[in-house]
């Protein structure tokens, strides 16, 4: 996969994040992905689709990262995964998607992007609608891990 595809998605997680939670992720190693095994509580998923290519983003956090995530962005801690947890997660998915659409429309990458759509529970999976390759980095925080994952048809 191409690297000045994958670093604007990158750039944008860590953005989104300190910006919007003050939460600073620390990237971990990027590799292909085999499965559609989420790895963690809760995940949004967006498509985009271009004249170059088509594929998906996806963003997954342990069920405390995500609650640390909201006790920092609205002051309130709930005590597990709830609608307004899938929401926030949902519109990250948004933000980081949309930063990175900026960034790659700069280097002649154009696209649209779907709704995001999310999911959670213990072992949920993620299907990615692409042809391509899965690449999955992971990320970690005190609070919990989080993982990206980028799936595009010939990048």
């Amino acid at each position: 996969m191409n690297a000045d595809f994958i670093n604007p998605f990158l750039t944008s997680v860590q953005n989104v994040l300190s910006m919007m939670a003050q939460i600073e992720l620390t990237p971990g190693k990027p590799q292909m992905k085999e499965d559609d095994l989420a790895r963690g509580d809760v995940s949004g998923l967006i498509g985009m689709v271009g004249p170059q290519t088509k594929g998906s983003f996806s963003i997954t956090f342990d069920e405390s990262l995500a609650l640390e995530i909201m006790k920092n962005m609205l002051g309130e801690k709930p005590s597990e995964i709830n609608d307004d947890i899938t929401d926030m997660v949902g519109e990250i998915t948004n933000m980081v998607t949309g930063g990175a659409k900026r960034t790659l429309g700069e280097k002649g990458f154009e696209f649209e992007m779907a709704s995001p759509v999310v999911v959670s529970g213990f072992n949920h999976s993620i299907s990615h609608r692409s042809e391509g390759p899965k690449l999955i980095m992971p990320f970690t925080h005190a609070a919990g891990k989080a993982h990206i994952e980028i799936c595009f048809d010939k990048i």
